[in-house]
C-alpha cells in the first residue's frame, strides 16, 4: 500500500483549504495508507471539525527547531540582497531557498519527512510547496507535489496580498520547477504560470464538493447570503456591507446574513452600525451545518478580492442558488455565464447586481446550478487523485 503525506501548517482550525484537504485525504485513506503532518499544536486536536474521525489518517505534529540569533542575522542578511538585487538565475534562487530556510529547518523537516518512508509528499500552499521543493536532493525517491490553494495574481500580481509578492515570482517557479507535480485550481492560473515559463505548466485538478447538501432553497426568503473567513481584505465582507447599504436604500424588506468568523469582525460589526442595519445584517460563526443557511437564502453573493478556488460558489449552487460573483478569473471558469458578476473592488456595481439579482427568473436558475455543481462531485475529482498518485 502506498504512504501518502499531506505537510500542512494547519489541519485543526476553520478554512477552506483545511476542509479541501480533510476532504481529499479522507477520499484517499481508503485505498492509501494517508499520514497529515501538521504544525498544530497537538493540545488542537480536534477530529471532529471535519469528521476526520471517520478515516484512518494518521497525525504527526511537527514544530521547527530554533535558529540561533548569528545564524537569523546571516540569513536575514543574504534573504535581503536577493530581494534587492532580484537576480534572475536558478543558482540565486538555490542560495536564497537556503537562506530563507536555514540549514537547522531543513534538516529538522528532511528528518520529519524521511522517518515516515513516504512514497508521495504533498506540500499544501505555495510556501510549503517551495520548501518541499528545496528538499528534493534530500527525498530522491519520493514524489514530491505542490497543491497551491490561492491563485498567481494573489501570489505574485501588482497587488499581490500575501508576502510573496513580484520579488520572488522567479524564485518560487524555480523551486516549483524541482517538484513531480504542481497542482494549481484552475485553467488559468495555468496558463499564467506558462506564461512566466514555458517549461513549467501545472496540472489543474479543481476542488470538490465537500458537503452533503441541504434542501434545496425555495427561492422566497428575500436573504443574501455570504460565507468566508473574516480575514484581511480578502473575502470582501467590508464591500459587500458597504454595497448592501446602498442597495437597503430602496429595498426595505431584504436581509444579509454573513456566515464566518477571524480578525476583522469587529471592522465589520462597526459598518453595520454606522450604517443602521442592526437588524438587516447578520454575523453568524462557522458552524459544521453550513447547508441550513444555503438552503435558507434566495441568492448567494462571492465579494472577494481574490480566491485560488471559490469552494462556496460550488456549495451554494448545489442548493439551487443563483449568484453574484466578482469577476475572478476563476469564478467565471467555475460558473460560466451563470452568475451576475460585478467588477472586482467596485461598491457601486456590487450594490447594483444585488439589485438585478432579485429580478432573476430564480427557478430556471436552480436548475442550472444543480447541474454546474455537479461537475465537481467528489468522487470524480479525487479519482483525478489517484491517477496523479500512480503515474
Amino acid at each position: 500500500m502506498r504512504k501518502i503525506c499531506f505537510l500542512v501548517d494547519s489541519i485543526f482550525s476553520i478554512g477552506g483549504v483545511q476542509r479541501v484537504t480533510a476532504v481529499i485525504a479522507k477520499e484517499l485513506s481508503k485505498e492509501y495508507e494517508v499520514t497529515i503532518v501538521t504544525f498544530d499544536d497537538f493540545k488542537q486536536k480536534d477530529t471532529k471539525l471535519y469528521n476526520l474521525q471517520e478515516s484512518d489518517i494518521k497525525y504527526r505534529f511537527y514544530s521547527y527547531p530554533k535558529v540561533s540569533p548569528f545564524k537569523k542575522e546571516v540569513c536575514r542578511a543574504l534573504s535581503g540582497i536577493y530581494l534587492t538585487l532580484q537576480p534572475q538565475s536558478k543558482w540565486s534562487s538555490d542560495i536564497y531557498a537556503r537562506s530563507s530556510f536555514p540549514s537547522e529547518l531543513r534538516e529538522s523537516l528532511t528528518s520529519e519527512l524521511q522517518e515516515g518512508n513516504y512514497d508521495v509528499i504533498i506540500g499544501v500552499h505555495a510556501p510549503l510547496a517551495a520548501r518541499l521543493a528545496t528538499l528534493r536532493k534530500q527525498l530522491p525517491n519520493v514524489k514530491l507535489i505542490g497543491w497551491l490553494h490561492n491563485s498567481y495574481e494573489a501570489l505574485f500580481g501588482d497587488d499581490s496580498h500575501y508576502y510573496i509578492g513580484k520579488k520572488r515570482k522567479r524564485h518560487y517557479i524555480y523551486q516549483f520547477k524541482k517538484l513531480n507535480e504542481v497542482i494549481v485550481l484552475c485553467q488559468h492560473d495555468s496558463q499564467m504560470y506558462k506564461q512566466s515559463d514555458r517549461s513549467f505548466v501545472p496540472r489543474v485538478i479543481y476542488n470538490p464538493l465537500t458537503l452533503k447538501p441541504g434542501p434545496r432553497s425555495n427561492g422566497t426568503s428575500k436573504h443574501f447570503l455570504a460565507i468566508g473567513r473574516f480575514s484581511y481584505k480578502h473575502k470582501g465582507f467590508d464591500l459587500l456591507i458597504e454595497a448592501f447599504n446602498l442597495f437597503a436604500m430602496k429595498n426595505q424588506d431584504w436581509e444579509l446574513d454573513i456566515v464566518g468568523e477571524g480578525p476583522e469582525e469587529q471592522i465589520y460589526r462597526e459598518a453595520i452600525k454606522r450604517n443602521h442595519l442592526e437588524k438587516r445584517v447578520h454575523l453568524h460563526p462557522f458552524t459544521n451545518h453550513v447547508q441550513q443557511y444555503y438552503s435558507n437564502a434566495q441568492i448567494f453573493v462571492l465579494s472577494s478580492r481574490w480566491e485560488g478556488f471559490g469552494l462556496v460558489l460550488v456549495e451554494a449552487m448545489a442548493h439551487g442558488l443563483p449568484i453574484v460573483s466578482s469577476d475572478l478569473p476563476t469564478s467565471k471558469e467555475i460558473m460560466g455565464e451563470f452568475s451576475l458578476f460585478f467588477k472586482n473592488g467596485d461598491i457601486n456595481d456590487l450594490a447594483q447586481k444585488l439589485e438585478d439579482a432579485t429580478h432573476i427568473d430564480w427557478s430556471k436558475k436552480s436548475e442550472e446550478a444543480i447541474k454546474i455543481a455537479q461537475r465537481f462531485d467528489v468522487e470524480h475529482i479525487v479519482e483525478q487523485w489517484k491517477q496523479l498518485i500512480e503515474l
